[in-house]
């Protein structure tokens, strides 16, 4: 899928009408942040961890099997 800067330009300004230029912004960081957020889940699913259990052990409140008290 080949895009000339004809294709490139109606983008842009279709993205301009679309959210205003002054939005244009806060819309790309958003979307930015989205893909960013996405790539790291894919990468600690490849790793065995989920989000959730990475943001644990960051912060220490992981508890392993081993070490429970009953």
């Amino acid at each position: 899928m080949n895009l000339g800067m004809g294709e490139i330009a109606l983008l842009i300004v279709l993205a301009l009408v679309l959210f205003g230029a002054k939005r244009l912004p806060d819309v790309g960081r958003a979307a930015g942040d989205a893909i960013r957020e996405f790539k790291s889940a894919l990468n600690g699913m490849e790793n065995g961890k989920t989000p959730t259990r990475e943001a644990a052990e960051a912060s220490g409140n992981v508890e392993d099997s081993d070490t429970k008290r009953v």
